[in-house]
């Protein structure tokens, strides 16, 4: 099974090479065939420039696009999830904050487990956040609880944008919305509500070493807002018109 990794990128000069060597390092080492997808979200930095080096000298499996726009961290994964040729996806953080051992454990639960997706849960036991901002600590559990008690699940790390899913389950929650950073939430809470199976496996979170986080809190609560609700309406009103279409099995006629 192929795995791709997207990962967007805008003005990550400094973080993108111990990243990528990271990545490309763990899963050569675990032999996971693979590509490693950089959407270079029309950086003003040398972001672009640092791809094609890596890509010539370094990376052989990295290819990598840009985002000519409109750009935004959702338009970025958008535009990867497009082009990815692997039969299975995960979204990745250019700065380093996912682990690469953590995307082995995704790929390798996918395989024993042949699920839609694999989730991850930096709050479950075994998971865990390093140098994590108490603020941004706060505001992320009560966004998650309140997207627990909306929709009526479980999984404790919706918010969480570091996800495997199958090429079969991004065809199935498509057309894609959200423009922002709201599409972490879009993504899993569609495969959930479509009825596509998962598995969660915690992982940890680093806060980056590099540049600053892209992430603006204050603007984003009712962008947030607006794709619970539209999860919300689907699961309660569309009367499963989206679910995940279950094949029929073909009977088969004996002569006698």
């Amino acid at each position: 099974m192929k795995l791709s990794i997207v990962i967007p990128a805008y003005n990550e000069e400094e973080s993108l090479p111990p990243t990528l060597r990271s990545l490309y390092q763990t899963l050569a080492k675990h032999g996971i065939p693979h590509e490693i997808c950089v959407t270079n979200d029309n950086s003003k930095d040398n972001t672009l420039r640092v791809l094609q080096q890596l890509a010539a000298t370094e990376i052989p499996t990295l290819v990598y696009y840009t985002n000519p726009g409109p750009n935004g961290f959702g338009y970025a994964v958008r535009y990867g999830l497009e082009r990815f040729s692997g039969d299975c996806v995960a979204v990745f953080m250019a700065d380093l904050s996912d682990d690469p051992e953590d995307l082995v454990k995704y790929y390798n639960k996918m395989l024993e487990t042949n699920v839609d997706a694999v989730f991850g849960s930096r709050w479950d036991r075994g998971g865990k956040v390093i140098d994590y901002p108490a603020l941004k600590k706060v505001i992320n559990r009560v966004a998650n609880f309140i997207v627990r008690m909306v929709m009526g699940i479980k999984y404790n790390d919706t918010t969480n944008a570091f996800k495997l899913y199958k090429r079969e389950t991004i065809e199935g929650i498509k057309p894609f919305l959200a423009p922002h950073f709201n599409l972490t939430v879009e993504l899993p809470l569609k495969a959930i509500v479509r009825g596509y199976s998962y598995e969660v496996v915690p992982n940890s979170w680093t806060n980056r070493k590099y540049g600053e986080s892209k992430l603006k809190i204050k603007e984003m609560g009712s962008r947030y807002f607006f794709i619970l609700m539209y999860c919300f309406i689907e699961k309660y009103f569309s009367r499963g018109d989206f679910r995940k279409k279950s094949a029929t099995p073909v009977q088969q006629t004996v002569s006698r």
